[in-house]
């Protein structure tokens, strides 16, 4: 269906793009971006805060397993975290991105 939406365009615009090529970003598009990058933030802390105690979040010895079940818990916790505010990080780059558009 894509291809017969492009089809119907004028030459040089796809669907969903302007006139200079760039694609149009919604609003609730860059929020859910600058969300997603902002959890990947809070999941590289916490991962390295993990990492550089040793010995784990529980105080006990890891093994392969627990490694990758704390991992996603991290990924979770980072995610609703981003999603509920998080550090404030996804405002400051939406409003960043939004003062810098023509």
């Amino acid at each position: 269906m894509l291809d017969k939406i492009q089809a119907g365009a004028s030459p040089g615009v796809v669907a969903g793009q302007g006139d200079s090529g760039q694609a149009k970003t919604s609003p609730a598009q860059l929020l859910d971006a600058a969300r997603q990058f902002e959890s990947l933030m809070i999941a590289e802390m916490l991962k390295s805060m993990r990492d550089a105690s040793g010995s784990g979040w529980l105080g006990t010895g890891e093994d392969a397993s627990g490694d990758s079940v704390m991992g996603l818990a991290q990924e979770q916790f980072a995610q609703a975290l981003a999603q509920n505010g998080g550090l404030g990080l996804s405002k400051l780059v939406v409003d960043g991105l939004e003062r810098g558009k023509p």
